[in-house]
């Protein structure tokens, strides 16, 4: 079986989609349908961008979905059996899975970024979050409830991202604290990221029903394969459940983790990450050294045709 898997925010770059765009029509085309709907040129932002425009919230997540999107639907060489996405991702992947529009899901994305951000800026707390890595996940968890009581101020888990590789989120302060406290008890790394929100937990509680309402209005498709979600790690095909699991995602951590597990499980043999680089694919890697992975734009009989495209190198 073969999975596409879809990495979310934090994998744009410079330049994304430029030679995809200028190679293949269809591509062009959903580019042009994107630029319409958001009433504004995202390409522009995407091809010519500086590193700043990019992460404006306006821009950040449109640009993420609609490059991984395009990516997927402007290839035949490959088929997923099904899909899955990190956070951003998993809008990308309900796409693929035939769940929703592109226009839908660009919408959705859209709508998130802003309803997220202004959440975050409304937010009682300066709030942000932080990367740990090489300390068990159940450690984690047990220490970040006491360094919320030692601080006084709001700490949660964010994302599950791999074994020992985890992303936490609170307040700025909280956060700061329990990086600074997991570097002297032994985390490899241990370091506040350049996002500023908490995403993922109970701070997006106000967005959650913003957004969740949205949502409940769109026509979700019963989807074509399945989905594994983020905030139960489990496949879904029934539309009323991946609607249900959208609206929480939003307050939910990410569980990557269990979902990479559960397509093991389940049979997936071949991963392929749809996006700029390989960050899904060496988590995955890391847990199932033996399974293949892959990014999409590896694909030799599809991404050969790219005049000076990256191609980023297979992970065996």
């Amino acid at each position: 079986m073969k999975a596409f898997i879809f990495p979310g925010q934090g994998c744009q770059k410079e330049g994304m989609g430029k030679d995809i765009y200028a190679q293949f029509p269809k591509a062009k085309e959903l580019f042009e349908r994107a630029n319409d709907f958001l009433g504004y040129k995202i390409t522009d932002v995407m091809f010519h961008g500086t590193e700043e425009e990019l992460m404006e919230t306006k821009n950040t997540q449109p640009s993420v979905f609609v490059y991984e999107t395009i990516l997927a639907l402007c290839q035949d060489d490959v088929k997923p059996d099904c899909v899955a996405g990190h956070s951003l991702g998993e809008f990308a992947a309900l796409v693929i899975a035939g769940s929703i529009t592109f226009e839908e899901g660009l919408n959705l994305v859209l709508n998130r970024a802003l309803i997220g951000q202004k959440a975050s800026d409304e937010a009682p707390v300066k709030t942000g979050m932080g990367a740990v890595i090489g300390l068990p996940d159940e450690y984690v968890e047990k220490r970040i409830k006491e360094i919320w009581e030692e601080v006084g101020e709001p700490l949660y888990f964010a994302n599950y991202n791999g074994p020992g590789q985890v992303v936490i989120s609170g307040s700025r302060k909280a956060v700061r604290a329990a990086c600074k406290a997991f570097m002297k008890e032994g985390a490899k790394k241990a370091v506040p990221l350049a996002i500023g929100g908490s995403f993922h937990t109970p701070f997006m509680d106000e967005a959650r029903e913003q957004l969740g309402a949205i949502i409940k209005k769109v026509d979700f498709k019963p989807a074509a394969i399945p989905v594994y979600q983020c905030v139960d790690a489990l496949p879904h095909t029934d539309p009323e459940e991946i609607r249900a699991n959208l609206i929480q995602h939003i307050t939910h951590p990410v569980l990557w983790t269990a979902m990479t597990h559960n397509m093991a499980k389940d049979g997936v043999t071949e991963f392929y990450e749809v996006g700029t680089d390989d960050t899904l694919e060496k988590i995955v890697h890391r847990m199932y050294p033996n399974l293949h992975q892959q990014s999409l734009l590896d694909v030799p009989t599809y991404f050969g045709k790219v005049k000076n495209f990256k191609v980023v190198k297979e992970v065996n």
